[in-house]
């Protein structure tokens, strides 16, 4: 059962605190990567029907095995991913932004360019769930961004991809998808081998072992976060409705047992209405051992004096999902500083953020928030500056930047400004 607990009790701190750590398969994940590094195509394969019991002779989806699928994947589920695309286009389009040149006077010039990617890897697990939405949420983005290929990985459980992934990959502009799903399909796309291609960035969340592979390929390869289990915490005034408020913790709890969903109210009688409204709803869940686990280990419904506080205690929790469930929510949007992505009002649940509204769903959680933003556009472009010094000008500026050269002790940088004199 879930813990209720007054903010004034030390437990609702540790309660906040306490978060699943990803360092305890450091040591397994650094052997996959070197195990692909010095083994390339042969290590997947291997790993391959080691963890996914998948025996194939070619890691890439073919033309025909993708024709096939979408035959087979289904129609109404197509139509509604297609709509649920043109939302996500539509957001993101909005996060282009431009480069910039300044003209001087003198005839300098300074400047810079936007550029994308040439190559982007995508990541969407696929295993006690298959995430269709990831695959739009992940791959829109960097076309948008006007990246030139997207390269898709993700496990094939007994050799075979789920036809609606692959159906949501055409829909998304997927180039290339490859049957290989954990940490090797992350030290693949850092690496390359014969069969995959080295990318410029990964994206996509994942277990463990997938976000600790993601840790330690950083620098080979851009990445977009480091992700841990899913969370939610909801702010709640006595109005809304405590089935509703179940079932939007409960959204989270089903991906992951170490999923945290928390509730922060100044009504002790909703505590009370929620948490009994929790233990009827879980059971009716396909996936209630994972909620339950979710739940009893760490959700926690925190009691406040007041709303004012309840919003101090989602600021310093920076969650990665925020339902503001109060009359007027815009009241209180400015006074958010730390969440991934806000849900405002009792009519707006989490889900609606999962798959349609446009806006990402690759959300930094662990409480880093606090420093880092959803997946966006921005996670696939680089900016280069450019700049142009006529002789003359150069000439005029040369000594101010010898000496500022020359006070740190670099000669060379001196001389080769005052050369141009």
């Amino acid at each position: 059962m879930i813990k209720i607990i007054t903010w004034q009790n030390d437990l609702a701190r540790e309660a906040l605190a306490r978060r699943s750590p990803l360092n305890t398969v450091r040591e397994t994940v650094q052997e996959i990567i070197r195990d692909v590094r010095d083994n390339g195509d042969e290590a997947l394969f291997r790993l391959g029907q080691k963890f996914d019991n998948a025996v194939f002779t070619d890691l890439e989806v073919s033309a025909a095995e993708w024709e096939a699928a979408l035959l087979q994947s289904d129609a109404r589920l197509k139509i509604i991913m297609e709509e649920a695309a043109d939302n996500i286009r539509s957001f993101h389009m909005k996060q282009l932004r431009d480069g910039f040149e300044i003209r001087r006077a003198d005839g300098a010039i300074v400047g810079q360019r936007v550029l994308p990617v040439e190559r982007a890897g995508l990541y969407v697990p696929g295993g006690t769930a298959a995430y269709y939405s990831t695959v739009l949420m992940n791959a829109i983005p960097a076309k948008a961004a006007g990246v030139k290929e997207i390269i898709m990985v993700t496990p094939a459980p007994g050799g075979v991809i789920k036809p609606d992934i692959l159906s949501a990959a055409r829909i998304a502009g997927v180039d290339r998808v490859f049957k290989v799903g954990g940490a090797q399909a992350i030290a693949a796309l850092a690496m390359g081998t014969a069969s995959i291609p080295r990318v410029d960035c990964i994206v996509g969340p994942g277990n463990a072992y997938v976000a600790e592979a993601k840790r330690q390929v950083y620098g080979l390869t851009g990445i977009d976060m480091i992700a841990g289990p899913s969370e939610i915490l909801i702010v709640s005034d006595e109005k809304t409705d405590a089935q509703m408020l179940a079932a939007d913790l409960l959204s989270q709890a089903e991906h992951d047992k170490d999923a945290s969903a928390v509730l922060v109210t100044d009504s002790m009688a909703l505590a009370g209405a929620v948490s009994r409204a929790l233990e009827e709803q879980i059971p009716l869940l396909s996936r209630a051992d994972i909620a339950r686990t979710s739940i009893d280990k760490n959700g926690c419904i925190i009691v406040t004096d007041t709303l004012r506080k309840a919003v101090d205690i989602a600021n310093d929790w920076a969650p990665e999902h925020l339902e503001l469930c109060v009359d007027d929510p815009f009241k209180w949007l400015d006074s958010i500083v730390n969440a991934g992505s806000i849900f405002l009002g009792r009519s707006t649940p989490e889900a609606v953020g999962d798959y349609w509204a446009g806006t990402n769903h690759t959300l930094p959680t662990s409480g880093t928030a606090r420093f880092s933003s959803p997946l966006s556009v921005e996670d696939f472009i680089k900016v280069s500056q450019y700049i142009y010094y006529p002789r003359e000008v150069t000439a005029l500026v040369a000594e101010k930047v010898a000496y500022f050269a020359g006070k740190e002790g670099l000669e060379a940088h001196a001389r080769s400004v005052l050369l141009r004199k």
